[in-house]
C-alpha cells in the first residue's frame, strides 16, 4: 500500500477509503487554525469526502498504486479544495440528475449534486498528463 504524503496545504493518498478519515482530520484542523466557521467547514468536509469518494472508486478504481491529492486555498474571503486523482476522466454532462423521478432510486450522481449544493462554485478539469482535478470553491 502506498505512502502517505503532507505539506502544509495538501495530502496525498492512496486510492483506498481507508484514509478518508484520515482526510476529513487534515481538512477540519487546517480550516480551523484559519478560522473558518463551523458550518462552512462542515459544508467542506462533507464536499471533499464525496469528492475523495469518487475519486477513489470511479477515477482510480480503487488502484492503490494511483493516488488521491487534496490541496486547500483560502484567499479572497473564499475557502478552495481541488481534488485530483490520476484516472482517465470522465464527462460530468452525462451525470444523470439524482432528483428526477426515473433516478430518484438509483445512487449515482447523488455526491455530484450534493457537492453542487454545498458549494459556490464546483469547476471540472482534466490535465494533459491525464485524471480528472475538481474545484470547489466556498465563499465565507
Amino acid at each position: 500500500m502506498g505512502e502517505i504524503e503532507r505539506t502544509i496545504d495538501t495530502i496525498r493518498i492512496p486510492s483506498s477509503t481507508d484514509h478518508i478519515a484520515l482526510v476529513d482530520e487534515f481538512i477540519e484542523e487546517w480550516l480551523r487554525k484559519r478560522r473558518v466557521p463551523e458550518d462552512t467547514i462542515a459544508d467542506l468536509a462533507i464536499a471533499i469526502t464525496e469528492l475523495v469518494t469518487n475519486a477513489i472508486k470511479h477515477g482510480n478504481k480503487k488502484n492503490q498504486a494511483k493516488k488521491v491529492t487534496i490541496r486547500l486555498f483560502l484567499e479572497n474571503g473564499e475557502a478552495r479544495a481541488t481534488i485530483a486523482d490520476e484516472g482517465t476522466g470522465f464527462d460530468p454532462g452525462i451525470i444523470p440528475n439524482p432528483v428526477t423521478e426515473e433516478n430518484i432510486m438509483k445512487e449515482i450522481g447523488r455526491g455530484i449534486f450534493i457537492v453542487r449544493s454545498l458549494m459556490d462554485d464546483v469547476e471540472f478539469s482534466f490535465p494533459p498528463e491525464g485524471g480528472t482535478r475538481v474545484t470547489i470553491t466556498k465563499r465565507l
